[in-house]
């Protein structure tokens, strides 16, 4: 049976998760269209201290589109299984990828090409094979997956692996290893997505007509996930002031898919009734996802010449034929001998002594 199973809200999720990563990946461009238009009218720059884009429309709009990416990120939650609507915010970054290309003039490389086209190919995987979570349509029910002892033992590793890479990792390693608050961020975040799943099942209700604002575990997930966020936040940016964005980017996108993967599939018992084939399309679905969001970021700085394909793709350039006929056809192009300035000068000399001859 498919990962909708008949479920209406399956659907709806989707296209939310969907409209998120659009928004969201639109918002950057609108942003930086803007602070590039302040940039040519010769107002401060951002980075320089400079607060001129608050009077830009443009940078206003991108920021509005953020905020409904997110609310709809939000809503995702609501309706569609985690496991599904988390790796799908790799799309916002291919939405940003193209769109700047398109409207930023920023050159996208053969390999971030490549990794676009993985992106989309994984996601649809991903959708084909989702998991089927059980269903979660309360708070009374979610109160009694939290009160679960698989999830109850798991969220504490989280928090005790938390405090030993804050306090004991962090001040010895947190400067050279970048997996140190990375991993801070990805772990509390898998607890982010659970507060967020459950506030979406309370706002579900309260539009419903149903008393919720009465109940004691809506306010305890929202505090949970106003703290979780405070951290995810904090420790993101330190990652990202101490290492290169290329490099954080996507070891976050993974480690933080895998944790909220793994905290779903114990929480919800997603995984618990789906069958072989399923499971292997929905992790070979991320695992095509997180390549081609590594080709996208590791690559995209990297220029792409014709003279990085192989020999055999290089013999229909006509302008390497004459150079391949005025060196030595036995020695390779990169590994030529080194020979001194000695022996450079004095096998000149010999030959000018021959032809003199």
């Amino acid at each position: 049976m498919g990962p909708a199973g008949g479920r209406p809200g399956f659907y709806v999720g989707l296209g939310l998760a969907l409209a998120s990563s659009a928004f969201i990946g639109g918002s950057f461009i609108l942003k930086k269209k803007g602070l590039l238009r302040l940039c040519g009218r010769g107002h401060p720059r951002a980075g320089h201290g400079g607060h001129a884009y608050l009077r830009e429309w443009l940078w206003w709009a991108g920021l509005l589109c953020m905020g409904i990416g997110e609310a709809a990120n939000f809503a995702a939650y609501a309706f569609a299984p985690a496991t599904l609507v988390t790796p799908l915010g790799a799309l916002s970054v291919l939405v940003s990828a193209v769109l700047s290309s398109t409207f930023l003039n920023e050159q996208l490389n053969v390999h971030g090409k490549i990794g676009c086209i993985l992106s989309i190919l994984g996601s649809t995987v991903m959708v084909i094979h989702a998991p089927q979570e059980e269903e979660v349509s309360s708070l009374e029910s979610m109160a009694e997956k939290l009160k679960d002892p698989g999830f109850i033992v798991f969220a504490v590793c989280v928090l005790v692996s938390s405090l030993l890479l804050i306090f004991v990792a962090g001040p010895r390693y947190g400067r050279s290893n970048v997996l140190v608050y990375v991993l801070v961020c990805s772990s509390i975040g898998s607890l982010s997505v659970s507060c967020v799943k459950g506030l979406g099942i309370a706002l579900k209700e309260l539009f419903a007509g149903k008393p919720v604002l009465k109940e004691p575990l809506g306010w305890v997930l929202l505090v949970c996930l106003v703290m979780c966020i405070s951290v995810q936040i904090n420790y993101l940016n330190k990652a990202l002031d101490i290492f290169n964005t290329s490099v954080v980017t996507p070891i976050y996108y993974v480690l933080f898919t895998t944790a909220v993967m793994t905290c779903s599939a114990i929480l919800f018992k997603e995984w618990q009734h789906m069958v072989l084939d399923n499971i292997i399309g929905t992790i070979s679905g991320f695992l095509t996802i997180v390549s081609g969001i590594f080709l996208l970021h590791a690559f995209r700085d990297m220029p792409f010449s014709p003279d990085l394909l192989p020999l055999f793709l290089q013999q229909g350039r006509p302008d390497l034929r004459p150079a391949w006929r005025s060196t030595d056809r036995h020695q390779s192009c990169q590994h030529q001998p080194l020979l001194p300035s000695e022996d450079k000068s004095s096998q000149s000399a010999e030959e000018e002594e021959g032809e003199s001859v």
